[in-house]
């Protein structure tokens, strides 16, 4: 097996070592060919100075790539991506809770040439509480937007490099790798990992962050919301015309003489409020359309210390550049001088 691990770095500068030190040491177990490609999302630390020096110290094993901004996990997991040379891809996060020692039980099911994709779910949720409901309502919308096996859906997870062909083309600012992998195959199969706890810092992913991740998914992979509003049209129409006609008939008995306020006031906040969440999501649906329509990249490389690769995620995006621009060496030399000043 020949295996590109794509890990996308953000705050990692204390732990990025670690983590590619315990890769070395397994991959040659498990594969014949074998690189890291370490994406820096435009960490605010010196964590692409750490990436570089891992990139100079393991030639033609590690990569060291830098964004201008950061754009996101995902947009970084497409940075990388697009830059795995061999035909099995496996991601992880860069803070080591997914296991290198793990990988061996990730890429075991693609040996059957009719798997394509496998995530790893760990066996014990290491997440508080509040962690772990935000991740149920991303899985959520992972099945909102018709991804098979949402609930197994993880960070740590392996797949045929050449599924990438069927999503080349996506330019989505707000993309999501597994809504995209489930536009390719159906062959996804799951294995039971250890994970570990998180060693320092905190997650950047809180649960606000992830809820709008979730609606994100929604509203740009999926068309349920807009059936809901459909729904909660036909409702609303139904109860309104209940409420007329047991008002008519009252009106008619006599038992009505003047029409009262509270009922009037009742019907014009009922439709009101059923309007305003029609427009808001129908508003949803046309940002997402018009973020589309500008062709926004979903990463711009500032250094890849590889040859190939795209430097604008947009489809067939390519310009002459002339002159040359800071060197790998010199980016992370002023890293170091920004962020260790005594």
């Amino acid at each position: 097996m020949q295996i590109s691990v794509v890990i996308p770095c953000y705050r990692s500068e204390n732990s990025l070592r670690e983590l590619v030190r315990r890769l070395l040491e397994r991959l040659p177990e498990i594969a014949e060919n074998y690189e890291i490609i370490l994406v820096v999302d435009n960490s605010p630390d010196a964590t692409y100075a750490v990436a570089h020096d891992l990139e100079t110290e393991q030639p033609g094993l590690v990569r060291a790539v830098l964004l201008r901004r950061n754009y996101g996990q995902h947009n970084a997991l497409f940075a990388g991506l697009m830059r795995s040379r061999y035909g099995v891809t496996v991601t992880l996060d860069d803070d080591l809770q997914h296991r290198p020692e793990e990988i061996h039980k990730l890429v075991a099911p693609l040996d059957n040439p009719l798997v394509d994709l496998v995530y790893g779910v760990p066996e014990n949720e290491e997440h508080g509480f509040f962690r772990s409901m935000a991740s149920r309502t991303v899985k959520a919308g992972l099945a909102a937007a018709q991804v098979p096996s949402a609930k197994d859906v993880s960070a740590f997870r392996a797949f045929r490099t050449d599924l990438r062909e069927g999503f080349a083309h996506v330019a989505d600012q707000l993309g999501n790798l597994d809504v995209l992998l489930s536009w390719t195959t159906s062959s996804i199969r799951k294995v039971e990992v250890e994970m570990d706890e998180r060693p320092e810092g905190r997650s950047g992913y809180t649960l606000r962050s992830l809820v709008r991740h979730a609606m994100n998914m929604v509203t740009g992979y999926g068309t349920m919301p807009l059936k809901l509003v459909a729904w909660l049209g036909a409702v609303v129409s139904l109860v309104g015309f209940i409420m007329l006609f047991t008002i008519m008939i009252r009106y008619f008995f006599g038992a009505i003489e003047v029409a009262g306020f509270t009922t009037l006031a009742s019907m014009i906040a009922l439709f009101s409020g059923a309007m305003m969440l029609s427009l808001g999501i129908l508003g949803e649906y046309l940002g997402r359309l018009h973020f589309r329509s500008m062709q926004r990249p979903t990463f711009l490389v500032r250094a890849d210390g590889g040859e190939n690769g795209p430097i604008a995620g947009l489809p067939g995006f390519t310009l002459p550049v002339t002159g040359s621009g800071p060197t790998p060496d010199a980016l992370a030399q002023a890293l170091r001088e920004q962020h260790h000043k005594p």
